[in-house]
């Protein structure tokens, strides 16, 4: 099963992360790619690069950011392959904890839902 943690973040608090934890970070993501629950990782640019795009009675709309409304807004994600929610929570929970106890951050972490093409 394929799962996606997003990590929150509040990105007007001008928290960066430090060489120590960047280096940390590295060897982690090297480790999980190696044992094959990472498949994919990245973090996001910040929403005033980014947009939103909506549909409403059937015509689309535009919202450049950034999206002042939003307190917390996803910062990155890890997709991980892992054979039941708790290890996927485990997992998670690895990246969260490599940041030490200067950080405040949220991981929402949801199975994919993955469609069965082949079936008859």
């Amino acid at each position: 099963m394929r799962f996606l943690s997003m990590i929150r973040i509040n990105e007007n608090n001008g928290q960066q992360p430090s060489e120590q934890l960047m280096a940390d970070m590295g060897r982690l993501i090297e480790e999980m790619t190696r044992s094959g629950v990472l498949l994919d990782t990245a973090g996001l640019r910040p929403t005033s690069e980014g947009a939103i795009v909506k549909l409403k009675g059937g015509k689309t709309s535009v919202v450049d950011g950034p999206f002042t409304e939003a307190k917390e807004v996803i910062g990155g994600f890890a997709l991980l392959k892992a054979g039941s929610m708790e290890e996927a929570v485990a997992l998670t929970q690895r990246f969260l904890l490599i940041h030490g106890d200067e950080w405040e951050l949220d991981c929402e972490v949801r199975q994919l839902e993955e469609p069965d093409f082949g079936a008859a």
